[in-house]
């Protein structure tokens, strides 16, 4: 499931891991506990469909550990139907709720007994910190337990031998993103969905009459939504748990708020988590930030306080994949666990899967509480992670204009320009370069139109304040083109030299690059384009060398997600049939196939893997027996280059002929849909991230040279800026030029094909499959040196 070299580790297929790992004769109880998150019904249902599939029994623990407490009808076989249509549901639908009796041995003793009556002695266990902690406590406990029934006569000796130990695995489900070790955890992806929905809405009200908002996110302990939140949509503005704001904070605020007024700027936003708290632990609460900003400044103010809408509403696609593979990584660990074995979590790492001490994690999220608790917030800021803390900084650089006075001149120009085809998070990512461009002392130029644009000269110094409000605007503000600089190089060249650019920052997709390759065979001929070239990769297709991810495939990926979501609705209203959807992507089948593990696909068909008529064939064949279940509906992806041959209208018309009288046909192209829309949370910060680490690296390299006479001509001066597994690496064009299949515009290798048989297992085909790299547990770092790549 992970991406590591496969040839390196020849674990054999999926079946003959099996063969030392079957489920038979093993049962798995599921549970759902404390505050409910979307994107656990993914989870529930991966685990239920992953433990069949081995063959295994998965039992629902309905209510959390009360059901467990209760037993009878609370604990009850789930089989393959049990968990369909349930991937686009918020919340969990087996329910959840805070239960005192399992705090006490007595309650505890009772759950054993129901589980040893149905034979579970495998827990998976979907919750916060606090329900991972009473599975571990339950776990320990587990043989003293059986004793005791024992001893009571509830249970005889044999029993006792057979289930001897208990295996303990956790996910973490919850919206605040406040365990530590996790890089995200199930359902916070789903809450600044939410959040964003309603700043974006908010905005618009508050720009046409100048008001102040300040608007409350939860996290009780935890700054994350507020954090992430402030960052996506450039806020004024934010209070966090973690890092209370200095003595005097009230004046400071004040003073920002009224230059960004004086900048032209029509409205304020400030977000405050509900934990929010000054540095003498008193609470500071929106009610009083809204009366200082009266008082003060005598601005329109009001105060929304999101509340419960953030835990609410559809899964998005980032937060129903993590825990599909959250939930089949659980199943595995359970069946590779032995009496020695310790809980551990399931997490994501980059876009690792990955397995941490359970133990450890909830220590570690216990020291940050303990740290805030004794005002040592530098240390907790530290303890929540890399990622967490430079959140905070780039926040920090990118909301608080520094006076031009104390900005040191680096006397450099750097230029930025969009490339390529518009994808969501551009704007994002121009925004981010240009404060930090600035913030470091140089001038920052905007080419429009791309490369066309760069050759005619459409060139202008931006400023500050001319990037307000974009983060939250989807396409491209700049202009961009296919293009390639090919044939403008001489008066592109022309240009760099008539605006005395020292650095070009190029934002966009495989055109970028292409256009990067060009630039850098050109400097032999052309020494203007002997500068610091960096390249952030954006198109949704996400089909960039050098990079895991790029900007916008999130977005294109969460639209694909939404109207797969209604399309399903609208079959299940008639039954029995099948819709075929077309999806963009060029050969890159990204789309389709996370497309299709997101939105629940029976098959999406893309070029990186060939198929043939046999293989429709056996899709029809599946799909017909599906329609003899109660699920009455098919849903099939199709990546727009994956044949020549096997169009969209050839599947579609295959289909129709062959499933007549079983099921009917309908086909869907999305199209450009999947290009446009305000950029989802991940894709604004993924972008400003991105963007932001591109500008250091330019005015490291800039700096390197002053005074040198400066030439840049090594290929380490002209990089892609990509993620690759957990971390943010430069890599030079030059190198990535063999890991390029031109001729299809694709990475020769990519990480997600590892997902295939997933999507597969899912949806009951037989497939080969990978676990995780890791049967052991990983240690949990607090810091590392690698750049961390969590979003």
């Amino acid at each position: 499931m992970d991406d590591q070299d496969v040839s390196a580790n020849p674990r054999g297929s999926f079946r003959q891991f099996l063969e030392h790992l079957s489920g038979a004769g093993k049962a798995i109880g599921v549970l759902t506990s404390g505050g409910d998150a979307q994107g656990m019904n993914a989870a529930v249902r991966a685990v239920v469909r992953m433990g069949i599939y081995v063959g295994a029994k998965v039992y629902f623990i309905y209510e959390g550990y009360q059901g467990m407490v209760d037993g009878s009808s609370n604990i009850v076989e789930a089989d393959w139907e049990s968990v369909s249509s349930i991937l686009q549901v918020g919340g969990t639908i087996i329910g959840s709720a805070r239960c005192k009796a399992f705090r006490s041995r007595e309650g505890r003793l009772q759950a054993a007994r129901n589980l040893v009556q149905l034979g579970i002695t495998n827990l998976c266990v979907i919750g916060g910190d606090g329900s991972l902690t009473g599975a571990n406590i339950f776990r320990k406990e587990w043989s003293g337990l059986l004793e005791e029934l024992a001893q009571n006569g509830q249970i005889n000796k044999e029993e006792v031998e057979k289930y001897s130990y208990l295996n303990v695995v956790g996910m973490v489900g919850s919206i605040d993103n406040d365990f530590c070790g996790t890089d995200m955890t199930i359902g916070t992806d789903s809450a600044l969905h939410r959040i964003i929905e309603v700043i974006d809405a908010i905005m618009t009200t508050a720009q046409s009459h100048q008001r102040t908002f300040v608007l409350e996110v939860m996290g009780r302990h935890c700054g994350y939504l507020a954090l992430v939140s402030a960052l996506a949509c450039g806020a004024d503005w934010v209070f966090l748990p973690e890092s209370p704001p200095e003595e005097g904070w009230q004046e400071n605020m004040c003073v920002k708020l009224s230059e960004n007024r004086a900048r032209k700027k029509r409205l304020n936003i400030i977000i405050v988590a509900e934990g929010a708290i000054d540095t003498q632990n008193k609470p500071i609460t929106s009610e009083q930030i809204k009366e200082l900003v009266v008082t003060q400044l005598g601005y329109d103010t009001r105060v929304t306080i999101l509340g419960h809408v953030q835990r609410g509403g559809t899964p998005s696609a980032f937060d129903r994949i993590l825990a599909s593979r959250m939930g089949v990584e659980a199943v595995v660990a359970l069946l590779q666990a032995t009496p020695e074995t310790p809980a551990c979590v399931v997490s994501l790492s980059g876009n690792q899967a990955v397995r941490l001490p359970l133990v450890k994690c909830v220590q570690m999220t216990q020291d940050v509480q303990k740290a805030m608790d004794e005002r040592r917030f530098k240390d907790a800021v530290q303890l929540r992670g890399r990622s967490f803390e430079n959140n905070l900084n780039t926040y920090k650089r990118l909301a608080i204009k520094m006076p031009d006075t104390q900005i040191p001149k680096s006397n450099c120009n750097v230029g930025v320009i969009n490339v390529g085809a518009p994808a969501a998070g551009m704007n994002a990512a121009v925004r981010a370069a240009v404060r930090v461009g600035i913030a470091d002392g140089h001038k920052m130029f905007a080419v429009y139109d791309g490369f066309e644009g760069f050759a005619k000269g459409q060139i202008k110094e931006i400023g500050w304040g001319d990037v307000g409000g974009w983060t939250g605007q989807g396409g491209s503000i700049l202009g961009t083109k296919r293009t390639l600089p090919g044939k403008y190089l001489t008066e592109i060249a022309g240009q760099m030299r008539t605006h005395s650019i020292n650095a070009l920052l190029i934002i966009g997709g495989f055109e970028a690059y292409l256009g990067l390759l060009e630039l850098s065979a050109a400097r032999e001929k052309h020494e203007e384009f002997c500068v610091p070239m960096v390249m952030v990769p954006a198109t949704v297709s996400n089909n960039v060398p050098g990079s895991d991810f790029s900007i916008g495939a999130d977005t294109a990926l969460n639209t694909i997600t939404d109207t797969c979501d209604r399309i399903k609705q609208s079959a299940s209203g008639t039954k029995r049939r099948v819709f075929i959807i077309e999806t963009m992507g060029g050969y890159c089948g990204y789309l389709a196939n996370m497309g299709g593990l997101a939105a629940g696909a029976d098959a999406a068909y893309i070029f990186e893997e060939p198929f043939d008529i046999r293989d429709l064939q056996a899709n029809v064949e599946h799909l017909t027996e599906k329609m003899k279940t109660t699920i009455q509906r098919g849903l099939v992806l199709r990546n727009e280059s994956c044949s020549e041959n096997y169009t969209t209208d050839f599947i579609y018309q295959l289909y129709s002929e062959e499933g007549k009288g079983v099921f009917d046909c309908r086909k869907n192209v999305l199209g450009h849909m999947q290009q446009g829309g305000a950029p989802s949370p991940f894709d604004r910060n993924f972008g400003t991230k991105m963007s932001v680490r591109a500008m250091q690296w330019i005015t490291t390299k800039l700096k390197e040279s002053q005074g040198k006479g400066r030439r840049f001509v090594s290929d380490d001066s002209i990089c892609v800026l990509g993620i690759s597994k957990r971390n943010l690496v430069f890599r030079p064009v030059a190198e990535l030029k063999k890991e390029t299949d031109f001729e299809h515009r694709i990475p020769k290798e990519q990480w997600w094909l590892k997902l295939r048989p997933l999507m597969k297992i899912l949806a009951k085909y037989k497939a080969s499959f990978e676990v995780s790299d890791s049967e052991e547990l990983e240690h949990v770092h607090h810091r590392g040196h690698e750049e961390p790549a969590a979003i």
